[in-house]
């Protein structure tokens, strides 16, 4: 029941955000988007060890 609700939610949120998102004027820049990119591989890496670590420190 709980996956139902947060699917649910998520839908609803992707219904309202993706029309706000259309609508406004916000772009970026091929600098701004090669910035956030880099950051994209390490951060996953971080959350891979996070998640081995969790994983075998759980009972």
């Amino acid at each position: 029941m709980t996956v139902l609700i947060i699917l649910g939610v998520l839908f609803i949120a992707l219904l309202v955000v993706v029309p706000l998102l259309e609508r406004s004027s916000f772009r970026m820049s091929n600098e701004q988007i090669s910035k956030m990119s880099r950051w994209i591989l390490p951060l996953l890496v971080v959350m891979v060890i996070v998640q081995l670590i969790m994983h075998f420190t759980s009972n």
